[in-house]
């Protein structure tokens, strides 16, 4: 074991017991490059993170800019700065009136939180209503909102008074009653191997809310953005939340989240008490400019309306291959099924072997993710379905 390996193996935390082990030199664009010279697509884009590609030079000269002004000058909420303010305005302008107030914070995971906790804070109420299968990230108040016992199990007690619908089931939404604070579910779920809900089932989900009084929080950590061929997933089905939850994509490359709401809900959490939800590096003005870049870079390119077309191209190309069970999609996020879970670590070590990253989902193991940056040609598109062939 060569030092460096010794050194990541022993003195960073580990996710898991097989990690990929790139050792990454750089990156541009839709690739990576490792100590060694050897060229990967990054085909996951850090997993819907780089949806305009690694080192956006327009992200890059945002970054540079803000970095000759200052860093961290204050907790997040007190004192007025240049790139939150630009980033608040930039978002209230491609989201729906109801959405004008945004909150930046470090993460999505922490989106999540406070978007539960605005929930409890403005209804008054206890009870959380999230989906089977579902997943809203790591942290205490997130995972237990997460419906996956296998990955709460470890980790109890966890939040109480959360009950579990069951995504595309109407009946199910009996469950929201006056006393729910809530409901939270991913737009378009993603680590349950991409499943779209039915346009029946998200409008009866937003009538149920309106007529108990539930909040409705649609989390887009994953598929925001541009991922699925609109800016954000809810644009699909004319369906607009009481809360929304960002992170991944939004800061092209860079740690950010955000939960977005009305200005009359979100000011609630300025008292009773004060300090509702407070961040010390939520906002950091570096990433709130790098965050600003990329939905400008999304805004001038015409990535997002190309994702559809690019999709179904990837995805005519590899679903006559006999090994693939079903390929599910939205826009550029992928899960390529194989009905296997052993065939699945196979094709993505032969990928990876060739030069091309695809990804795991954590709870569908028969399936593999594919969410390349939004800026990919045609050209790179034929290139990496040679690769996922040769390897299926």
């Amino acid at each position: 074991m060569n030092e460096r390996l010794h050194t990541f193996l022993t003195h960073q935390g580990q996710t898991n017991q097989s990690p990929y082990l790139i050792d990454v030199d750089r990156a541009e664009g839709i690739y990576i490059w490792d100590k060694n010279g050897k060229r990967y697509m990054d085909i996951i884009a850090g997993v819907a993170v780089n949806n305009i590609g690694h080192n956006h030079p327009k992200v890059i000269a945002a970054i540079q800019q803000q970095l000759s002004k200052h860093l961290h000058v204050m907790v997040y909420g007190e004192y007025l700065q240049d790139s939150q303010l630009d980033l608040a305005e930039n978002l209230a302008s491609i989201l729906p009136e109801s959405l004008n107030c945004s909150y930046i914070v470090n993460s999505g995971t922490e989106a999540n939180e406070a978007a539960l906790k605005l929930a409890k804070r403005y209804t008054g109420r206890q009870q959380i209503v999230s989906c089977k299968n579902s997943y809203h990230g790591s942290t205490h108040g997130s995972l237990s909102a997460t419906g996956n016992e296998a990955k709460q199990s470890s980790f109890k007690p966890l939040l109480p008074q959360i009950d579990y619908i069951t995504f595309n089931d109407i009946e199910s939404l009996q469950l929201i009653t006056d006393k729910t604070a809530c409901v939270i579910i991913e737009t378009i779920q993603g680590d349950a191997g991409l499943r779209k809900p039915t346009r029946q089932f998200i409008n009866a989900l937003r009538e149920k809310c309106n007529e108990t009084g539930a909040l409705l929080i649609f989390d887009e950590v994953q598929v925001g953005m541009g991922r699925t061929g609109k800016m954000f997933a809810f644009e699909h089905y004319n369906v607009t939340p009481d809360i929304l939850t960002l992170g991944k994509a939004l800061g092209g490359g860079m740690p950010i989240g955000a939960f977005i709401s009305s200005t009359e809900i979100m000011h609630c959490l300025t008292h009773t008490p004060a300090l509702g939800h407070i961040t010390t590096f939520g906002g950091h003005p570096v990433n709130c400019a790098a965050a600003n870049a990329c939905i400008n870079v999304l805004k001038e390119e015409n990535w997002i309306a190309e994702a559809e077309n690019k999709g179904q191209f990837l995805e005519d190309l590899l679903k006559q291959h006999p090994a693939i069970k079903e390929i599910r999609r939205a826009g550029l996020f992928f899960a390529i099924d194989l009905g296997n879970e052993d065939k699945v670590a196979k094709v993505v070590t032969a990928c990876l072997e060739k030069g091309l990253i695809g990804f795991w989902f954590l709870s569908t193991p028969t399936a593999f993710r594919l969410s390349p940056p939004l800026s990919i040609t045609k050209e790179q598109l034929q290139e990496a379905a040679d690769i996922l062939i040769s390897s299926l």
